[in-house]
Parts: structure tokens; C-alpha cells; sequence
């Protein structure tokens, strides 16, 4: 038998024994009442427990909408904003302010009034170098699978305020919506920024499966100062998203994403 007939064997050999793939596992932890989760795993399949198709205020995940839509320019432009607890009469949600603030700042800590200042910024640029009707479009587009039919009429440019940044009604979503918006290719980008700004330049760099992790809260409609929480995340493996109920707050969101997922805390 020739060398080249005995590889071939061997081969085909090899084939014929290999183990298929070890199934996805979902390594979750039970939900509390009123909590829902959806995740994927790197085939894409969808999974989700709870009510993970009821819709709510997008909140807090905004900021990833914002992010995907001008975070590289804001990025190269090194923006800054002084958080002081108040901006053109919109109080932030911490009373005090965030002080002075970067772009991965601004993220990590929820800074909506940074993101509301920057997006007025932008949408000026926009209307000058690509006038009104585009500016619109593009602002428009970009946020569409959280609008549904509520884009408010007309051809003018809107108003960039709170409802942009995720406050009130405007936004919605649902944890199984937002977890498809984040897997589709289209993202793909926009969850590598996000990622490199949640994560330490160590983290981002060096340890590929760390998980990244937002966390914010999310307006409750019909409640004074009613909150929820949402917290999201991946690992390059397992990507999920996971809403908190009414009461909940960011830091109870990202608790509850590390048990549910099974995180191990930072070292």
C-alpha cells in the first residue's frame, strides 16, 4: 500500500470516529419572579425564560444605540462632558453629578446627560454637513428597532432630549428583541467598542473570554420614578440580556446578571 493510500485511510478513519461538537450549554441560574432573560450561544440560537417577549422603556440600553451610531467619531474626538447633576434643566439620575466624564466613562456609570449633550452635538454636525431630511433619516434608521410607529411625525429633525437617551416611552424593547438587535451581524462592531469601553485595556486585550457587562436602569410608564433594571453582556461565546422589575436598580442588575450567568466577580 503506498504512503499516500495509507494517509487517506488513516484519515478517513479519523473522520469516521471524530466526536461530533459538545451541544451549547445554558449554564443558567433560576430566575427571581418578574425577571426575564434571553441568550445565545455561538450558533445563534435564541433561548428565553421568563417573560422575555414583554416589551419596556429601553433605558439605559440607548446608550449602546448612541454608541453605535457616532462612538467612533465621538471616540477620535476624545469628547468630554461635566457631569454637575443637572444639564439645560434635565437632572441627572445621580443628584450630585458623574463629575468630568469620557466616553467609557460616561458608559460604565449610565452619564445620560453626557450622552443627551453629545447627541444634540451631533445632530447639529449632521444637519450641516448632510442636511435636515438626512440628518433625520440617519437618526431615524439607526434607532428604528426601537421606535416601532413612534417617530414623531414629520420631516423635520426632532429634538434630541431625554427620550432619546432612553427616559419615557419613545424607545422600547424587549429582552428577546434586544438580544437579536445585539447577535446580528450588523453589531458586530458596535459590541467590540462597547466591549473595549467596559472593559480595562488589560481585560480587552489579553483575556478574551471576559465578560463584558451593562447595567442601568430603565423608566417604568405610569410610575413616578418607578425603575427597572436591564443588565447585558457577553463573553465572545454567550451573549445575554436580562430585565430586572419594577424597583431594581443598576447595581441589583448587575448582581443578578453574575448569578443568573454564573460570572465569577472581578478579581
Amino acid at each position: 500500500m503506498s504512503i499516500l493510500k495509507t494517509l487517506l485511510l488513516v484519515s478517513v478513519c479519523t473522520l469516521s470516529v471524530a466526536k461530533p461538537p459538545a451541544p451549547f450549554k445554558t449554564p443558567v441560574a433560576p430566575l427571581l419572579p418578574g425577571e426575564a432573560l434571553a441568550l445565545a450561544g455561538p450558533d445563534g440560537v435564541v433561548y428565553t425564560f421568563g417573560e422575555a417577549s414583554r416589551e419596556t422603556s429601553l433605558g439605559c440600553l440607548a446608550e449602546l444605540v448612541w454608541i453605535k451610531l457616532e462612538g467612533l467619531d465621538w471616540g477620535s474626538m476624545s469628547v468630554q462632558f461635566n457631569c454637575t447633576g443637572m444639564f439645560k434643566g434635565y437632572p441627572c439620575w445621580r443628584p450630585k453629578g458623574h463629575g468630568r466624564v469620557d466616553l467609557a466613562k460616561a458608559l460604565n456609570e449610565n452619564c445620560d446627560n453626557a450622552f443627551l449633550a453629545w447627541g444634540q452635538a451631533s445632530v447639529q454636525w449632521w444637519m450641516r454637513d448632510y442636511g435636515e431630511g438626512a440628518a433625520r433619516a440617519r437618526l431615524e434608521e439607526t434607532f428604528d428597532p426601537f421606535l416601532g410607529n413612534r417617530m414623531p411625525p414629520g420631516e423635520d429633525l426632532p429634538d434630541i432630549e431625554p427620550p432619546w437617551i432612553g427616559q419615557g416611552d419613545l424607545l422600547r424593547t424587549t429582552p428577546e428583541a434586544m438580544l437579536h438587535w445585539l447577535i446580528d451581524p450588523a453589531q458586530d462592531e458596535t459590541v467590540r467598542n462597547v466591549r473595549r469601553l467596559l472593559l480595562t485595556f488589560k481585560q480587552y486585550n489579553y483575556k478574551e473570554s471576559v465578560w463584558w457587562i451593562h447595567t442601568g436602569t430603565a423608566p417604568e410608564p405610569g410610575v413616578p420614578a418607578g425603575t427597572s433594571a436591564w443588565a447585558v453582556g457577553g463573553n465572545g461565546q454567550i451573549t445575554a440580556v436580562l430585565h430586572l422589575p419594577k424597583g431594581k436598580s443598576k447595581a441589583d442588575g448587575l448582581a443578578r446578571f453574575r448569578t443568573v450567568m454564573m460570572v465569577a466577580p472581578d478579581k
